[in-house]
């Protein structure tokens, strides 16, 4: 059957907090479709790498991110249909809670403001733990605080009993479609550490399956489905043409290094760049490699086996030496570093920046916007990202700034540590908010190949 003539529904799942259910329902929805048969697209509104893993895991299909200040509306609106172009359902998890964006004053960079942009309904889902009759007070205050918004309906998550469920739908008398209540289940809650939940490999193998179990049979999915019918906008679903391949470039990815913006390796493949990965914990650098690119992650969880890995170490090293562009961003700019400093003990790394990080420290959150001024991407080129790290530069940091960075709270200064044809950062760049930086990079990978013969 013609894509184009499939239904497809889609959805924002929204919290009333940080921690009121929305991975829960998010992970636990795309199961229960897929059940069904249905192809999921899962996306994720902000800055997050860890959820989408999540979400990858539970779908078998690579997360995508929308973000309203990273990224534009037009820009948002062509993503969102490209991506569920060849999708039943796609389900869309909100960041924080449902009004909660970038500053006080406007919902810019909500979960809100996305199901504005993109017109689709809201699934809110409240932790109904605690409360009863005040549910439908909260419920209330959600649904009627933006009335341009559309919600699908509520889901109540944590609750203890029909009976408490019963008191909360009397409350809410029908002003709101209650589409159903999760049980209080304590050994599904998946832990937490610095930067967010425990990774996918290391959650209960069962974990996605029970919460499918889940949402099947305490969600009225066929109701959640009807609320998220919207007509299909055409978009080209051709891949964008990839240039000839003019340079290959490693990719870090394991269970160290693994936060990565998928559209920022589709920029780089557009570019022309063969992407090769390898895991820093088991594997040597792949040979013949004409650049690296090392993304984020949890390095000090593994500092240890990294500082290990001698080798491939001492060959990052190498081919930074030789001139190859190496470009690190967050966990990755601490990998590159001399030395790894976790609870008082230091562990060597790389050594191709020569600056040393410590964990932990004081949270560094928010949202940047940068405007390179020199180094690996050259002068003149702007992106947008953000910083999420708990690690800091043990010292003064280095010369060879290659950054002039504003942050979220109107900060300006500079960053971006390069030395060579080596830049590291802790700003998580989205290429999509920058095009230039993947053809740059792509066409210094390709002068070192061709400098090298």
């Amino acid at each position: 059957m013609d894509p184009m003539t499939r239904p497809l529904s889609a959805v924002v799942v929204a919290g009333t907090h940080s921690g009121a259910g929305k991975t829960t329902v998010t992970l636990g929805l795309i199961g229960a479709l897929r059940r069904r048969g249905l192809v999921v697209q899962p996306f994720k509104v902000g800055p997050d790498f860890i959820d989408p893993l999540h979400h990858a895991q539970a779908s078998g299909r690579a997360p995508r991110n929308l973000d309203g200040w990273m990224l534009g509306a037009d820009v948002n609106r062509e993503r969102f249909h490209r991506f569920a172009a060849d999708a039943d359902a796609a389900v869309i998890e909100g960041v924080m809670g449902l009004f909660d964006g970038r500053e006080g004053g406007s919902d810019r960079g909500s979960a809100a403001d996305l199901a504005r942009t993109l017109g689709l309904p809201i699934v809110l889902v409240i932790d109904a733990g605690a409360m009863a009759r005040s549910a439908a007070a909260l419920i209330h205050g959600f649904t009627t605080f933006a009335p341009d918004l559309r919600f699908a309906g509520v889901v109540l998550n944590n609750v203890g009993s029909p009976a408490h469920v019963a008191l909360i739908v009397d409350a809410v008398a029908g002003r709101v479609p209650i589409l159903g209540a999760l049980p209080r289940v304590r050994d599904l809650v998946v832990p937490e550490r610095h930067l967010g939940l425990y990774l996918p490999h290391e959650s209960r193998v069962d974990y996605a399956a029970r919460l499918a179990d889940l949402v099947t049979e305490h969600l009225d999915v066929d109701a959640l489905l009807a609320a998220g019918a919207l007509e299909r906008v055409a978009v080209d679903r051709r891949p964008a043409p990839a240039g000839r391949r003019r340079a290959r470039i490693a990719v870090a990815r394991d269970e160290a290094i693994c936060f990565y913006y998928e559209d920022n390796l589709d920029a780089l493949r557009r570019a022309g760049a063969e992407l090769v990965e390898f895991s820093p914990l088991r594997d040597p650098l792949p040979d013949a490699c004409d650049g690296l690119y090392v993304g984020g992650g949890y390095p000090e969880l593994h500092a240890p086996a990294l500082a290990a890995r001698s080798q491939t170490r001492a060959t990052i090293g190498a081919l930074a030496a030789a001139g190859a562009p190496v470009y690190g961003e967050c966990g990755g700019l601490m990998y590159l570093g001399e030395t790894l400093e976790v609870d008082g003990e230091a562990y060597p790394m790389c050594g191709v920046v020569p600056l040393r990080t410590r964990m932990p420290a004081r949270l560094a959150i928010g949202y940047v916007e940068v405007t390179t001024t020199g180094g690996l991407f050259g002068a003149g080129a702007t992106a947008r990202g953000h910083l999420f790290h708990h690690s800091e530069i043990d010292g003064d940091p280095p010369p060879g700034r290659c950054y002039e960075m504003r942050t979220s709270s109107g900060e300006i200064v500079s960053e971006g540590y390069g030395r060579g044809n080596v830049l590291a950062s802790y700003a998580h760049l989205h290429f999509a908010s920058g095009p230039d930086l993947a053809e740059r990079l792509v066409d210094a990978a390709e002068r070192f190949r061709a400098a090298r013969g």
